[in-house]
């Protein structure tokens, strides 16, 4: 990793807390915008593992403020699912971020925004053997990718959850996977003490965010919080396009 600045560090504590704030309102934030701000600071290479370190007290923070909100059934099948697959991904994860994948992962995801919305019409949802597939897909996006938290959102929405109980059940299960991913990563040795510093830094920075986030969307409407939910999947997906592009 490079040598970080002090002005780096704030930066980047800076930029935390706003990602935080974003990931509590629509399920994701830290791992898609932090990589803007970390790659030219750490460099390309330690990004990932930095993200998947600093997710373990992000997504914490957010179990903690809407545990209310858990839907444990989902979150068993999704997580059992994607766990072996989420090592598989850690394990070759420079293989897995390439801009083929990012374009694939950005388009499929804002082409799901008018499908679920089909589904929901036609009294469809996600569930069964296709909820335990799409985990399975999900683990190794999310073992071998910063920001493949979109996909999840995605996922629980299409499964029938709405609002706050995704973003709840969304942050659970990244909490279980963040720590099978950052066990593998270690033991890979991605995670020197320099990316451990800045990633408990970036985690510690985003956990108020958590809480920031339950005190404004407890007074939204359930189909405000889920367009939101909706524009964020396609925004993300676009930032991913782009990235790739770029």
């Amino acid at each position: 990793m490079e040598q970080v600045t002090a002005l780096q560090y704030v930066l980047v504590a800076v930029c935390a807390l706003l990602a935080g704030t974003l990931g509590g309102i629509t399920g994701y934030g830290t791992g898609l915008l932090m990589p803007l701000v970390l790659a030219p600071i750490v460099g390309a290479d330690a990004v990932v593992p930095i993200i998947g370190v600093s997710a373990l007290l992000t997504n914490g923070s957010r179990v903690v403020a809407f545990r209310d909100e858990i839907d444990y059934r989902r979150a068993l099948v999704i997580g059992c699912m994607a766990l072996p697959t989420c090592l598989l991904g850690a394990y070759g994860y420079t293989f897995l971020s390439g801009s083929e994948a990012a374009i694939l992962i950005g388009t499929f995801l804002i082409v799901m925004v008018p499908v679920r919305m089909t589904l929901k019409r036609l009294h469809t949802r996600l569930s069964g053997g296709g909820l335990a597939a799409a985990g399975a897909g999900y683990g190794l996006l999310v073992g071998g990718t910063a920001g493949s938290g979109v996909v999840l959102l995605s996922i629980l929405m299409a499964s029938g959850l709405n609002g706050r109980a995704v973003v709840a059940t969304d942050a659970i299960i990244s909490m279980v996977l963040g720590v099978v991913k950052t066990g593998a990563f270690q033991v890979f040795g991605a995670l020197p003490l320099s990316s451990w510093v800045m990633a408990i830094l970036v985690g510690l920075s985003a956990t108020p965010g958590a809480f920031i986030a339950k005190r404004l969307t407890e007074t939204l409407p359930i189909h405000i919080h889920n367009a939101i939910l909706d524009a964020a999947i396609v925004c993300g997906s676009v930032i991913l396009i782009a990235q790739a592009l770029r």
